[in-house]
């Protein structure tokens, strides 16, 4: 069986292959705008009237968009989903080539999504409630579900993300228990139903866990982009895969929210396609202007973050963050104290992102790479 799996992932990469820039960009970025402190930053100047219309924007999508809403906010965890199955196969073909069984691969996956599932946990729970919610448990669970199907053809990949989304859309709409059966309606359809029966109550946002289902869309899409950017191709088809289908992918996610509303917090069809057009639009430029217009500097600033992802998000959700604020704010305060709050607030937040950046580079400059 082994053997006729890895036909679809090759074991042995080119010197080019083995580190595509731009997948360290993109995670990077990706890491660097949720960790920063940038959009307190515009909300900040907003409330104090600073900035004008454009930071007032810039604000707005620095949020999640209420029910019906889509900002550039809700388009994080589909591009952090889609940019760990872009790096699924490179991270297969280096253990096959290394000697790793599948079996061994497929048995350190699953340790993988436990000690995602167990930090999720721990990071939305409190005494009385706990939530499945957050992008750590969500990535557990469609971890594993893209492994197992990490070595089919690309056409089979494409044909379970749509029937996923396909399943999920109908759940909604034909679901008749009383209570839950408005598929559009916050805390009284499908996914609400779900978590009132297993974890026992629902979300104050409207978050639910069935998000996962829809949402490994997001990945299996991400394992085709990897799996394409794998091949010998030459760069110019492969960039217009990904730029055209990111297209079409956004054309056709607003064209289906005609029918069927976008709605980030229970991943209608519509948002999910919409989304993943973006990532598809997203890594393409990325593609473009890292590994073939070949600007690499301001890559690595954002690569080195992207080399430790669940590290830096862990940091920053257990207080890091914050201890690097109350480090930074007795020099801001003092040095920039002349311009009131907003400087100081200003100065600060960008301190901490670079401190953020510096450890980061810390463990890159030592080949500290902490991975579950």
């Amino acid at each position: 069986m082994e053997s006729n799996q890895t036909n679809h992932v090759p074991t042995g990469m080119g010197k080019e292959q083995e580190r595509i820039l731009s997948i360290d960009f993109f995670r990077g970025l990706v890491m660097f705008i949720l960790v920063s402190g940038i959009a307190t930053l515009f909300h900040q100047m907003t409330e104090q009237g600073q900035g004008g219309a454009f930071i007032a924007w810039l604000d707005k999508h620095s949020n999640h968009g209420n029910w019906f809403e889509i900002y550039f906010w809700d388009l994080i965890q589909p591009f952090f989903m889609f940019i760990v199955g872009v790096s699924m196969p490179f991270s297969l073909s280096k253990r096959l080539a290394r000697g790793d069984s599948w079996k061994r691969s497929f048995i350190h996956a699953l340790k993988r999504s436990f000690w995602l599932l167990l930090l999720g946990f721990m990071l939305g729970a409190k005494d009385d409630t706990y939530y499945l919610t957050n992008i750590l448990p969500q990535l557990a669970f469609v971890y594993v579900f893209a492994f197992l199907l990490l070595q089919k053809d690309v056409k089979w990949q494409l044909v379970v993300s749509f029937a996923l989304i396909l399943v999920s859309d109908l759940l909604y709409q034909l679901w008749s228990i009383k209570g839950y059966n408005m598929p559009y309606t916050p805390d009284h359809n499908f996914g609400a139903w779900l978590d009132s029966v297993t974890v026992g109550h629902l979300h104050p946002d409207h978050w639910v866990t069935f998000n996962a289902v829809p949402t490994c869309a997001h990945i299996l899409w991400g394992v085709c982009i990897g799996k394409l950017l794998m091949t010998d191709w030459p760069r110019k088809k492969k960039l217009w895969i990904m730029l055209s289908t990111g297209v079409a992918g956004i054309m056709g996610g607003y064209l289906l929210g005609l029918c069927i509303p976008m709605i980030e917090r229970i991943s209608t069809g519509s948002f999910v396609i919409f989304s993943g057009g973006w990532c598809l639009l997203a890594m393409g430029l990325s593609y473009l202007f890292v590994d073939i217009l070949r600007f690499r500097k301001v890559a690595t600033f954002f690569a080195i973050v992207g080399m430790n992802p669940i590290f830096i998000y862990l940091f920053s959700s257990l207080g890091g963050k914050s201890l690097l604020t109350r480090m930074a704010r007795p020099f801001t305060y003092r040095l920039f104290g002349w311009g009131g709050d907003m400087v100081i607030n200003m100065v600060t937040i960008a301190v901490v992102a670079f401190m953020v950046w510096g450890i980061c580079y810390y463990l890159y400059k030592r080949n500290i790479f902490i991975k579950l």
